[in-house]
């Protein structure tokens, strides 16, 4: 098997995998929050919090700031461009598979009905 190298998507993808991660990320969409806030949310120590903000800042998902002794997470503004278009490459490839699936699965069924005709 030939290595995947795009070290962003492996960030971003193993970033996602965790199911908080992903509820960082949604609470996020809808507001900034400091880690203490999202530790409150997700029933979570501060530093739980931390190592999973830290994974998805390393992942480029998400920017903090430090003001005084609160750091403010937030949405990083590059998004999950390149990573819906990786996703959105591999549904056409799916895609155009399931469909030369489906030509094979219709020329065989023809090909059996025309069989039966003839017996």
């Amino acid at each position: 098997m030939v290595p995947y190298t795009a070290p962003r998507l492996s960030a971003s993808f193993g970033a996602l995998s965790d199911p908080t991660r992903r509820g960082v990320l949604e609470h996020l969409g809808r507001a900034d929050a400091s880690i203490s806030e999202l530790a409150d949310k997700f029933h979570m120590t501060l530093t739980g919090m931390k190592k999973h903000v830290g994974v998805l800042e390393l992942a480029g998902l998400v920017t903090t700031q430090k003001v005084g002794r609160v750091r403010t997470c937030r949405l990083h503004p590059r998004g999950l461009a390149e990573e819906a278009a990786w996703i959105e490459k591999q549904r056409q490839l799916w895609d155009a598979r399931f469909d030369a699936l489906n030509d094979v699965v219709a020329h065989l069924h023809g090909k059996e009905k025309a069989d039966a005709r003839k017996k």
